[in-house]
């Protein structure tokens, strides 16, 4: 990909007055995240989790698993705070804390401290057992 823009960048435009560097605009790259399919095929089928349930959980498992994570062998997600993550979902607080009380009672997450998550890399411990995941011993 690097080689593209290398040659879009030594491009020479045959218009008058149009240099190489007013030609190529800086395009925003998507971003992916690795969701195990297991969370399609059976979490998603087995359990009937809300809109807002499955929004909160997507947010904090990408968090944990799927972005630059100093507690991701814990499976440990470290959030700054509760309004902040409403925010970036757009909802209000109070559907996120909802939510959370929701997928801990689920047993999909367990709060560490306020703040703090465990999340499953294989969202149950049947699941995490089956896959070979382990979070270097530690246990809540």
């Amino acid at each position: 990909m690097a080689d593209i823009h290398r040659i879009l960048a030594d491009h020479r435009s045959k218009k008058k007055g149009q240099s190489p560097d007013t030609q190529i605009e800086d395009v925003p790259t998507a971003t992916s995240s690795e969701i195990p399919d297991i969370f399609f095929d059976e979490i998603l089928v087995e359990n009937k989790l809300s809109r807002m349930e499955i929004i909160v959980f997507m947010y904090i498992y990408r968090r944990t698993w799927c972005r630059p994570n100093l507690h991701k062998e814990f499976g440990i997600s470290q959030l700054l705070s509760h309004s902040e993550m409403a925010h970036n979902l757009n909802v209000e607080v109070e559907q996120v804390l909802g939510a959370l009380r929701s997928l801990e009672e689920l047993s999909f997450i367990s709060t560490i401290r306020s703040g703090q998550y465990f999340v499953r890399k294989y969202f149950t411990k049947e699941n995490d057992e089956r896959f070979g995941q382990s979070y270097h011993d530690f246990e809540l």
